[in-house]
């Protein structure tokens, strides 16, 4: 547990006193924000369950960005700038190295979360909205998010290059948000396969984006996170002979 705490502060002091973290959040939030204005407020919705329910929609469209973006950094650059080296020389094991950089960069993207959270507010001046709705929301988006890290440090530690590991990032995850699609187009029992296996649409949209909560939905998010760290992990190990 020491070596994790020692890295995760690393990798969030990183964060919080380099402009690219602060360039990263003031990019997706403004994004965020023209999305929430101009598809959520400007089409005229009058009920309050609508617009929270594609404000969800919006942000956790921008959260996998922030997901990706954030974490392509964590291995990648190590190996670009050569301390992979300290890293693999020193009393720390490879799964340390990468929930430490996990954890860092989860608090650095539920801080960005945190600071969205006027604009679901703007709905109770003329509209109500339940606690429990928010809760649920955002926890949905949190999930999402770190899903989406997880997957961004795979790619990191298979590249070398932070352009790579972001398009390797971007394509795994994208894959897995077009698998609900794909999914309509098959026959059992593939279909419900890859219906269980998707991103986005089965355990976001029909669940945390509309504020139901649901314990598969969580579990689903729970064990891609774990998988992908895992895969990670495996991959770091692997590369650390070469």
């Amino acid at each position: 547990m020491r070596a994790i705490s020692i890295i995760f502060r690393r990798e969030l002091a990183t964060y919080l006193h380099s402009p690219m973290g602060y360039v990263v959040a003031a990019l997706l939030l403004l994004v965020d924000g023209i999305l929430f204005q101009t598809y959520v407020l400007g089409v005229g919705r009058t009920l309050s369950a609508d617009v929270l329910r594609f404000f969800f929609m919006y942000t956790g469209i921008v959260v996998q960005i922030a997901g990706i973006a954030l974490a392509v950094r964590l291995v990648a650059e190590e190996r670009q700038q050569n301390t992979i080296v300290l890293l693999n020389t020193s009393p720390v094991r490879d799964v340390e190295i990468i929930v430490g950089k996990f954890l860092a960069a989860l608090v650095f993207l539920a801080g960005m979360l945190l600071l969205s959270i006027y604009m679901p507010l703007l709905i109770m001046v003329n509209g109500k909205i339940a606690v429990s709705q928010l809760l649920v929301g955002y926890l949905g988006l949190l999930l999402l998010g770190a899903a989406s890290l997880s997957i961004g440090i795979f790619a990191s530690s298979l590249a070398r290059q932070q352009l790579i590991a972001l398009v390797v990032g971007a394509v795994i995850n994208s894959i897995m948000v077009l698998l609900f699609p794909l999914a309509k187009r098959l026959d059992e029992p593939l279909k419900d396969v890859f219906q269980g296996l998707d991103l986005w649409w089965s355990h976001f949209q029909d669940g945390f984006m509309k504020s139901v909560f649901n314990l598969s939905d969580m579990v689903y998010y729970l064990a891609v996170i774990y998988f992908f760290l895992l895969l990670a992990t495996k991959t770091l190990e692997a590369k650390r002979w070469q």
